[in-house]
């Protein structure tokens, strides 16, 4: 009896504790990553990294002079040689520790480990990134950081340059005009399109840019950021008012880089490789950022004058695309399909469409159409988004590189209330005063009177 009662006084905490860590580590993983896994995976990666590198063959044969050394001193069995290690530098969220090649490894032959190296290191996931030739960094993450997104408190963002959700390696997804002027993204009903659009128009209304929408759900998405907004169209007779108007401000644009370098007039458009960024800051144009929401409803015609109207659209968009950067006009084209068989001149478009973001789709051709042209691989990837992730989708470019990221939550009260504050950042476009929207007052709410009545005797 008193044995069994010097168990349960020992291992009733040691229950407590073990079950307490489970529960930190499913609900709370960034606290528990902090105190329980970073030591482990720390001690495991000291204890095990010759091995680990060995079995990945990430070893080569040491250089005859080492050999010799080793058996003029120890005696020992002369072993092969893994990269050298650099300092240890934790993370909130993982490791990062950067190591030096040795003669004849490449980054691939790292890369293509990183799974063993997760098994072996007891972490969620392991990245490798090129930091010079000869030297890797090696990012280890500790847990899912896409489960409950958290965005890093110091991100490197800026004039037009703004974070809009996170990788898979713990990094700020940054949707930077500059370098990727024009955006497609894609998503199905409730897969976290609208939260990405959110983000991004939340974002850039902090900054002294034109901000103009075009909504052909009537307005219901676009509408609530109406303070924020230069111009809005909420159907596609509208849209086809305002984009003639957003192509004469782009000529117009033109015609003041042409004047301020000294270019003939008649010079066309395509020939010109300078941009509004190399004019003086007082002559410079607020840059622009069209927001096409369901694209879709521009393409679909019903009868042939609405058919010539599409064309005349699509025509627009497309010259936007092709001409819209160097005069400070950047296009984000959102949509749940977009395809050839939405009409002439959708491809297009489509590859005018630098970045691509790829939410969760319905079908296999739907991902292909985002990313199938520029990373076959990162389709398979978008196929397999659970519906119980919204926000979660697979990011990439033009240049073949893609990698999974997620939105972080934001309300639509919050987003808009972001919008009214920045109300007074719109900036001054006369050809657009015609298409700006109505901001609705808010009402005013009456205080409840504090002295009571008195009540009604006989």
């Amino acid at each position: 009896m008193a044995d069994l009662t010097t168990l349960l006084e020992v291992g009733g905490p040691l229950v407590a504790l073990g079950g307490g860590a489970a529960y930190t580590r499913a609900q709370h993983p960034g606290v528990y990553w902090s105190t329980i896994g970073l030591p482990i995976s720390t001690v495991r990666l000291l204890g095990s990294y010759t091995s680990a590198m060995e079995a990945c063959g990430l070893t080569v044969a040491p250089s005859r002079l080492r050999a010799w050394a080793v058996k003029a001193t120890t005696r020992r069995e002369v072993r092969p040689v893994p990269p050298r290690r650099g300092i240890i530098r934790p993370t909130s969220p993982g490791l990062r520790l950067r190591l030096r090649l040795t003669p004849g490894q490449e980054p691939a032959d790292v890369a293509a480990s990183a799974e063993r190296l997760r098994h072996a290191w007891g972490v969620h996931a392991v990245y490798v990134t090129t930091i010079k030739p000869g030297v890797v960094e090696l990012r280890l993450v500790g847990f899912d950081v896409l489960r409950k997104v958290r965005m890093p408190r110091k991100v490197e963002a800026g004039f037009l340059k703004v974070p809009v959700a996170l990788r898979e390696d713990a990094t700020p997804f940054l949707r930077d005009y500059r370098t990727v002027p024009h955006q497609l993204t894609l998503g199905a009903t409730l897969s976290g399109k609208s939260m990405y659009l959110r983000h991004l128009i939340a974002e850039l209304a902090r900054q002294p840019v034109a901000l103009v929408g075009i909504d052909c759900k009537r307005g219901v998405e676009l509408a609530p950021f109406a303070a924020r907004l230069s111009a809005l169209a909420t159907d596609p007779n509208q849209a086809a008012d305002l984009l003639p108007v957003l192509v004469r401000e782009m000529e117009d644009r033109y015609d003041l880089i042409k004047a301020r370098q000294g270019i003939a007039p008649d010079t066309p458009e395509e020939e010109i490789t300078s941009d509004i960024w190399g004019l003086p800051e007082n002559e410079r144009p607020v840059p622009v950022v069209l927001f096409v929401d369901e694209v879709a409803e521009l393409f679909l015609v019903a009868t042939r004058k609405d058919e010539e109207r599409r064309d005349e659209m699509v025509t627009q968009l497309i010259r936007l695309a092709q001409l819209g950067r160097a005069a400070g006009i950047y296009l984000e084209v959102c949509g749940q399909r977009f395809g050839a068989e939405l009409g002439k001149g959708a491809t297009m478009l489509r590859a005018q469409l630098t970045g691509r973001v790829c939410h969760r789709v319905n079908d296999e051709a739907s991902a292909k159409m985002a990313l199938g042209d520029i990373a076959p691989e990162a389709v398979y990837a978008a196929c397999a988004i659970a519906p119980e992730r919204p926000g979660l989708a697979v990011a990439g470019d033009t240049s073949g590189g893609w990698s999974r990221i997620r939105t972080p939550y934001l309300s639509l009260g919050d987003a808009a209330e972001i919008c009214r504050a920045s109300a007074h950042l719109v900036p001054d476009l006369p050809a657009l005063k015609p298409f700006r929207p109505d901001v609705p007052e808010r009402p005013v709410e009456t205080p409840a009177p504090v002295v009571k009545p008195r009540p009604v005797t006989d």
